[in-house]
């Protein structure tokens, strides 16, 4: 059975910083590319952050030089530091994971909500 366990979300300031991680199982961790959504409410969901199973990393636009994606193959666990939140970045974020010819799997969410 595949599970994709989001943690440390929560409430921050403005300014403020997080860090999530997604505990994988069930799946050859290595060979996923991990990746990070966010859903907003009323809008669709949208791609944050994604590294391969060689480790490029791609963002988008709007988090490039704030957010950095990670992953630690040992722990079976990919991480997403977020720096300078703004409140625009709250959402529900959730993790993926990702293989060539293979099922893609989501995590249940966590909720970050960036407000003073």
């Amino acid at each position: 059975q595949v599970q994709l366990v989001e943690s440390g979300g929560g409430l921050v300031q403005p300014g403020g910083s997080l860090r999530l991680s997604c505990a994988a199982s069930g799946i050859i961790f290595r060979f996923y590319a991990m990746g990070w959504y966010r859903q907003a409410p009323g809008k669709q969901r949208e791609l944050v952050a994604v590294i391969t199973s060689s480790r490029r990393t791609n963002y988008e636009g709007s988090v490039k030089g704030r957010f950095t994606i990670s992953r630690d193959n040992a722990k079976n666990t990919v991480y997403l530091q977020m720096n300078s939140l703004k409140a625009e970045d709250t959402a529900v974020y959730y993790c993926n994971a990702d293989r060539l010819g293979w099922p893609a799997y989501w995590g249940q969410g966590t909720q970050v909500t960036v407000s003073s």
